[in-house]
């Protein structure tokens, strides 16, 4: 489950860094908002996916309160996932 969670992570966050520094230069730089209509949901989706899955893993793995914030809290900041994957859920460190 926490591999599934990895990889969950990191498409949630691939696909927050791609609305923020591709689609939504586009949109305003280009007036294109094509891309942003069309990353818009798929970064929605899987955010939701994120925030439950997180919380179903917590429940699960015991986790403390200031890892379940956080791990909220990683995915709302660009490159959140990525910095929780290595500080909680690293290999070495699990």
């Amino acid at each position: 489950m926490v591999q599934a969670f990895k990889v969950l992570g990191w498409l949630e966050g691939l696909s927050f860094l791609t609305l923020l520094f591709i689609a939504m230069p586009i949109k305003y730089m280009a007036g294109n908002p094509a891309v942003v209509k069309a990353m818009g949901p798929i970064h929605g989706f899987l955010f939701i996916g994120y925030v439950l899955f997180a919380n179903f893993l917590a429940s699960e793995l015991n986790w403390t309160w200031k890892m379940r914030i956080q791990a909220f809290f990683a995915a709302v900041l660009p490159f959140g996932t990525f910095w929780f994957e290595r500080k909680y859920l690293d290999a070495k460190k699990a």
